[in-house]
């Protein structure tokens, strides 16, 4: 069992940068593919980011609004966290950014949202 609290979401104007963590209970966390996801009013959730165990894969959402470039997400198995640090941000980055873990997956498959483990989000919010 796998316990994720979020934190370091709030306000922050356009261009302006902020960085979010994912607390993990138990002694297992390096065992875990870690990702974030995010959900706006109105729209579903959809994969923001994810991590290898040890840190040395990344893969980032890949579309036209891409956070590839703008986000890192990053890990450390000794403070069993992982974080995103948000650089210039846009109004349209306003979400509930939420972590998560599984045990498995590669590539591609990552960006499901077939995780075993969920926090509980934390709300991110730009301002024009």
């Amino acid at each position: 069992q796998v316990q994720l609290v979020e934190s370091g979401g709030g306000l922050v104007q356009a261009g302006g940068s902020l960085s979010i963590s994912c607390a993990a209970s138990g002694r297992t966390f390096s065992r875990y593919i870690m990702g974030w996801f995010r959900q706006a009013p109105g729209k579903e959730r959809e994969f923001v980011a994810a991590i290898s165990y040890s840190g040395a894969r990344t893969y980032y959402k890949d579309s036209a609004e891409s956070v590839k470039g703008r986000f890192t997400i990053s890990r450390d198995n000794a403070k069993n966290t992982v974080y995103l640090q948000m650089n210039s941000l846009k109004p349209e980055d306003t979400a509930v950014y939420t972590c998560a873990a599984r045990q498995s997956c590669s590539g591609i498959g990552c960006y499901t949202p077939n995780y075993d483990y969920w926090g509980q989000g934390t709300q991110v919010t730009v301002s024009s």
